[in-house]
């Protein structure tokens, strides 16, 4: 399917009062599901996700680094979570240097990953001031809407 007709399809659905679309063609397979603006991040760019979605790989449990025996310390963190399904990389090109670090300070609006959606590269923005804590994702995991990428406190 070509973007120009893909691009129609969302202005279809985000003018109607249509919740979700799927389309099937030779070619693929599209969902598009119209949200609501106030549960989505200011970073997403693009409320479309690709169907079917390969194998559910589980997310890593992953214990905290230190652990916080202040609960003021634990307000304080905030998760930025992904704002649509796609492919998580932590550098802008392959073999590039990654847009954030655990420990680097990152201002509201930084970019911080990148996530493949439909062979669109989906720059994500720290939606926070502060320092990287932690990097909750692989370099090429795959990841779904919500899942939780980085720690900034």
């Amino acid at each position: 399917m070509d973007l120009r007709k893909l691009k129609t399809l969302i202005d279809l659905v985000s003018d109607s009062n249509i919740a979700e679309l799927e389309i099937t063609e030779a070619d693929g397979k599209v969902r598009i599901v119209k949200t609501d603006p106030s549960k989505v991040s200011p970073g997403s760019a693009m409320p479309v996700a690709p169907t079917p979605a390969p194998a559910p790989i589980p997310a890593p449990t992953l214990a905290p680094s230190v652990p916080s025996p202040e609960p003021a310390a634990e307000a304080a963190a905030h998760t930025v979570k992904s704002p649509m399904v796609g492919t998580f990389y932590r550098a802008a090109s392959p073999g590039g240097k990654p847009l954030a670090e655990a420990g680097s300070v990152v201002k509201e609006g930084d970019p911080i990953c990148i996530i493949e959606a439909m062979k669109i590269m989906n720059e994500i923005e720290a939606d926070k001031s502060g320092t990287v804590k932690s990097i909750l994702c692989e370099n090429g995991q795959a990841v779904e809407f919500g899942q939780p990428l980085f720690v900034i406190e």
